[in-house]
């Protein structure tokens, strides 16, 4: 906490770090025997070091249920010892070192015997020392060895020590409108090898081994130093990486939710590596692609403190023959960025011989990234780390890592995300040391789960607090009153469905070719027997086929309400057929005008077909209008209408009459889940750490770009120069222009030659809309603090009007208050301006808007007294110089694939920024995301596309095989003559079957965690409850509306049936849901205590039933295959099995502690 009475200018010549000073800003959980995976938790915490022993397996992890005693109410990670210990500040000239207490886990050992000097490892345990006159805590370890790769646990709450080292590096960066210097720290953090200079881990040393820090030294290259080895795949070790203690069901359901994670369908390729495989890879061995693909992210998922390595990728294959699928799965993962990205360090091996390499050394590259917002950082830190992995690779063709250059034309990073430090600094309720700010730009996080890519720096690196949102609001009337929530709910569904309406004429794009693994499989964590067939692009033609008759399907996304938190709208699979407006009227409750015919159906196609450019807003109104025939709406009706209206304003930074009707929605199905959040203390911190960690960037602020003179068609040499308005010239070989879209509408960056005409086109197409502010500081609340945030329904120009017209000017004006008090530390509300009220307050005076905000506060507290706010700041984000708005949305003249064309390359100059990222555009996490992905186009530019091995799968590997188990009938030695694969393929599946079925038939299913597991998910309890009847709900419902008694209904209409039966249950009916999860996650933690014993009994059973059955046919398998079948369930020679070994596709390495199997 500030101390009383701090200044501004106390704050400036802090010598803090990124955080305010806050030297515990990771903090770590200290337990002695329990581990938590990162994804299966709540609170994702990368808890488990992805550390192997010496057989190989990574260590197992806690599931939610097992997990779940050792977190709060508050989501606060409990101590599961009372060993935490606590530094202060010390003025003594000696040291004392404090050891937390730390899992101790022996990590593998090294694979390569040309070792260079050892480097920090992976997050490894570290004494904690106190510097003299530092008022924080620097770790340090002992170099002589290496640690074990222990991840530090991000948590909300401020107490637990960091296990990251530290080590102070002070970067100035000048203020701007007042804005305090943020000194940074540099932390040390977890090393990990890259693909082509992997380096392993040397031993492990325990706490007690550390000793006292010692500054580390840059390896100076000798000339007997190691030589840089590329790795070969060919020649790493699989199934090193795959737990022997983990059942396949259960490392198959956390590869699975992994892969969710990471916006990757766990099931099918992606369209890119499709493209990349298409040529060499058949439908079979795409099943084995995928497992080792998901169990690669389920590594990085786990952990994202410490990079996913070579060896790693390969111990994901399950057999050695995958090797080269797994190489491919690895490299690709990693170009994209879809692991190692991030604040996470990649080992400098810049010192190393290189074995071969062109003699002639090219001239070193420079890249030049113009922008440091969340795409200008992203970018350059992805290639910082990407040109360390490929070190080698590039010193093969005689190129050093190119330079990168960050130039920014402000003086502050972070471009739109700008977290304005407040005048008073005594905060309450936040972090100790964590700065008062108030977010002018971007403000919300929205969702952690389902690949947001800032969930792994937010939560798992930099490990920052963050307060969880909850849509608890309430809407005030115009007059001040509380709205009924009944009425309310009525108007919200109503709008919902004018929406749905509107969104038939929406376009719908031909869905990509997807080509999918075999689900049964890779479920079970099983990967497929026999040998290649035809290779998937030979049957393209029939999945085109295919893919078009899923596009004329008639289910879609379809909006399904709207998230309040964010104006955008909820999409949900539904029908393109709608109910008659009057019956679905009556069915959200409403009372239907008199003489109205419950047929009458709305008419838009006026509206949509009969503009040149139909906008959403244009169709929407006509609904509005339509609906007034069909229902009484009273002037609240039109003002709560209204008030949706401006929250959708909200999410798109524009009139809705500018919207287009036909692409609105482009981005939708690609919404990330979970819960929507604030980072306390300002989102800025963010793109602070990703500037400074592990290494600091090379920034260069004052640096606006007038000109851009690039290398459109070779003709330059390739060379690219950057003129500033200081004069200041920079010569580039490649430059990645991250401004954002209106710097480009605005014409005032210059580029030689010009851009050409595709792409001008999207520029001028494409919108760019804006969205302001007013933040409002008080010296205390007098609002509801629990309540995240509160809206408030405007008048129209003419007072109670009907006319739809009257609300468009002053809809969007203070009509939703954000509550930020918990996470800026102050009595502080946000008051928004959306659609025209936005543009209006560009030219409105400060005090102008302040009085008005001020009046409107006063008429919703009457019972109070509102105060002036003791400070105010009011954005004005269309007129500042460096961004002429805030986000771009779909124009009402915009084409399919505006988006794509705006992240294409022009000869050397790419593109990065939220206007390039068509699924996720208008956002943070978009924004980061097209620079990772210009960071990709780069690489392959230089080092050339992926490399696919050929054969890209080898022929099955007879000697990971096992010998005949003694005393077993003797088998048909030889294949069934003139059989072929395929019937081979058959057959053997269908013997397994038959395996299975008579071990299910007499002991059941493997027991597996998320098996055995209860419900814990209230809604998902809910639905099962609820199905039969909602059902018949609807059943009657299309019935009633097509008068056919033998209409069907889709299962994906039930499950939108049953979503709008849980939003509407009521408060009641959620909470027993509630205490019921409750209830079954004792039970789930009690089940898994003797989870083990009962997964080693099945095991011991199902083993005995296979053999029996072996025995009693055996004609059923020749020698060879059951010695393949035996390798595949982990079984060795003499009859021997892994210790326990659990079910089947799972396999251990020979080093493994065996028993006899009798």
């Amino acid at each position: 906490m500030a101390p009383s009475g701090r200044t501004a200018k106390d704050i400036e010549s802090d010598k803090g770090n990124l955080f305010g000073g806050n030297p515990r800003f990771l903090q770590s959980y200290d337990s002695t025997s329990n581990m938590v995976s990162w994804f299966t938790s709540p609170f994702k915490s990368p808890l488990l070091a992805r550390n192997t022993t010496g057989g190989g397996a990574a260590q197992p992890s806690l599931q939610h249920s097992d997990y779940s005693m050792f977190v709060d109410s508050n989501r606060h990670i409990l101590p599961a010892t009372s060993k935490q210990s606590v530094v202060t500040a010390s003025k003594s000239k000696s040291t004392q070192p404090v050891k937390p207490s730390v899992p101790s886990i022996e990590p593998r050992q090294g694979l390569h015997e040309n070792q260079p000097t050892n480097r920090v490892a992976p997050g490894g345990a570290k004494n904690i020392l106190l510097d003299e006159g530092s008022n924080a805590a620097a770790q340090g370890l002992d170099h002589s060895t290496e640690v074990s790769r222990m991840g530090s646990t991000p948590s909300k709450s401020s107490a637990p020590l960091s296990l990251t080292s530290l080590a102070h590096s002070f970067v100035k960066i000048e203020d701007e409108d007042n804005e305090n210097l943020l000194p940074v720290v540099k932390p040390r953090l977890p090393t990990s090898s890259p693909l082509s200079s992997q380096l392993s881990p040397a031993r492990s040393t325990t706490p007690s081994d550390l000793g006292p820090s010692k500054p580390e030294e840059a390896p100076k290259p000798v000339k007997d130093s190691p030589r840089l080895k590329r790795i070969q795949f060919s020649e790493l070790r699989p199934r090193v990486s795959i737990p022997q203690t983990l059942p396949p069901t259960e490392l198959a359901h956390q590869s699975i939710q992994a892969a969710y994670s990471s916006r990757l369908n766990p099931f099918a390729l992606h369209p890119d590596e499709t493209r990349l495989l298409r040529s060499h890879i058949c439908q079979r061995h795409v099943t084995a692609y995928l497992n080792i693909r998901n169990r690669i992210l389920r590594l990085w998922v786990k952990n994202p403190l410490v990079g996913v390595t070579a060896e790693e990728a390969a111990g994901c294959a399950a057999s050695s023959r995958w090797l080269n699928l797994a190489e491919v799965a690895y490299e690709w993962l990693l170009r994209s960025g879809y692991i190692n990205f991030g604040c996470v360090e990649v080992p400098d091996t810049s010192h190393l011989k290189v074995r071969k390499y062109k003699s002639k050394r090219s001239k070193r590259k420079t890249i030049v990234v113009i922008g440091a917002g969340m795409a200008g950082l992203g970018c350059a830190r992805q290639l910082e780390s990407l040109f360390r992995t490929y070190h080698y690779r590039l010193a093969l063709l005689g190129e050093e890592p190119p330079k990168v250059v960050v130039l920014e034309g402000r003086n502050r990073i972070g471009g739109r995300v700008y977290s304005h430090p407040l005048r008073n600094q005594d905060s309450s309720g936040i972090p100790e040391h964590a700065r008062c700010t108030a977010e002018m730009g971007a403000h919300i996080i929205t969702g952690f789960d389902h690949g947001n890519p800032l969930n792994m720096i937010i939560r798992g690196q930099l490990a920052l607090h963050y307060h969880a949102l909850k849509d608890n609001s309430t809407l005030y009337d115009s007059d001040g009153r509380l709205v009924d929530k009944r009425q309310d709910s009525m108007v919200e569904k109503l709008y919902n469905d004018i929406l749905d309406r509107a969104s038939i004429y929406r376009h719908r794009p031909v869905p990509p070719i997807s080509i999918q693994g075999d689900k049964t499989l890779i479920e079970a964590g099983r990967d497929p027997l026999g040998e290649s067939g035809a290779i998937i692009s030979a049957t393209e033609n029939a999945r085109r086929e295919e893919s078009a008759r899923a596009g004329s399907d008639q289910l879609e996304n379809v909006p399904g309400g709207m998230d309040k938190l964010t104006g955008k709208a909820h999409m949900v699979t539904g029908s393109r057929k709608k109910a008659a407006p009057a019956l679905a009227a009556e069915a959200m409750g409403w009372h239907l005008a008199s003489n109205v015919l419950a047929s009458r159906d709305l008419n838009l196609d006026a509206v949509a077909r009969g503009m040149q450019y139909p906008t959403l807003g244009a169709a929407m109104d006509e609904a509005v209008k339509q609906y007034q025939f069909l229902l009484d709406l009273s002037p609240q009706d039109m003002r709560l209408i209204n008030w949706h209206y401006a929250n959708m304003e909200y999410a798109n930074a524009v009139n809705l009459g500018k919207l287009s009707l036909s692409g609105w929605d482009q981005d939708s199905g690609n919404e990330f889940e979970g819960e929507h959040a604030q980072v306390i203390g300002g989102y800025q911190q963010v793109p602070h750490g990703i500037l400074q960690y592990p290494t600091p960037l090379d920034l260069r602020t004052h640096k606006p770009v007038r000109r851009i003179s690039y290398d459109a068609d070779g003709r330059r040499g390739g060379l690219a120069r950057i003129q500033c308005d200081n004069g200041e010239i920079i010569d580039a070989d490649r430059v990645v222009l991250t401004t954002p879209l209106g710097i480009l509408k605005d014409d005032s960056l210059l580029f030689d030659p010009p851009l050409p005409k595709w792409k001008l086109g999207p520029v001028n197409r494409l919108g760019f809309g804006t969205l302001n502010k007013i933040i409002l500081v008080y010296d205390r609340p007098f609002w509801d603090i629990d309540q995240d945030m509160f809206g408030l329904l405007r008048e129209s120009d003419m007072a109670n009007s009907l006319d739809q017209e009257d609300y468009v000017r002053n809809r969007g004006k203070f009509y939703l208050f954000w509550n930020c008090i918990k996470t800026s530390g102050r009595p502080v509300l946000i008051a928004l301006m959306a659609g025209e009220a936005a543009i209006q307050a560009e030219s409105t005076s400060d005090a102008d808007l302040v009085v008005g905000v001020t009046k409107e506060l006063r008429r919703m507290f009457q019972d109070s007294q509102v105060p002036m706010p003791s400070e105010t700041i009011v954005t004005r984000w269309g007129t500042d110089r460096f961004a002429r708005g805030t986000y771009s949305y779909v124009g009402a003249t915009s084409l399919p694939g505006d988006y794509e064309v705006m992240a294409r390359p022009v000869g050397n100059l790419h593109f990065a920024g939220e206007a390039t990222c068509g699924t996720h555009p208008a956002t943070v996490h978009g924004a980061y995301i097209s620079g990772l992905r210009a960071a990709s186009e780069i690489i392959e530019e230089l080092l050339g596309p992926i490399d696919v091995p050929s054969p890209l799968v080898s022929a099955s590997n007879k000697l990971d095989s096992s010998p005949q188990m003694a005393g077993q009938k003797r088998k048909a030695e030889h294949m069934v003559i003139g059989e072929t694969e395929a019937a081979k393929t058959l057959r053997l599946e269908k013997i397994e079957q038959e395996i299975l079925k008579a071990i299910f038939g007499e002991i059941g299913p493997q027991p597996t965690k998320s098996g055995s597991k209860k419900g814990s998910n209230p809604y998902l309890l809910f639905t099962t409850d609820k199905w039969e009847e909602c059902k018949e709900r609807v059943y009657e419902s299309r019935r009633t509306a097509t008068g056919n008694s033998n209409v069907k209904v889709n299962k994906n209409e039930i499950r939108s049936a049953l979503g709008q039966m849980w939003r509407d249950a009521s408060e009641e009916t959620k909470q027993w849901y509630r205490d019921k999860t409750s209830s079954n996650r004792l039970a789930n933690t009690e089940n898994a205590a003797t989870f083990e014993a009962r997964l080693v009994s099945w095991d011991e059973r199902a083993l005995a039933i296979r053999r029996k059955y072996l025995d009693e046919h055996p004609e059923a398998l020749s020698a060879d295959e059951e010695r393949s079948m035996w390798a595949a369930l982990g079984l060795f020679e003499n009859g021997r099995r892994a210790k326990m070994m659990s079910g089947y596709g799972e396999r251990a390495g020979p080093n493994i502690k065996t028993e006899s199997v009798s």
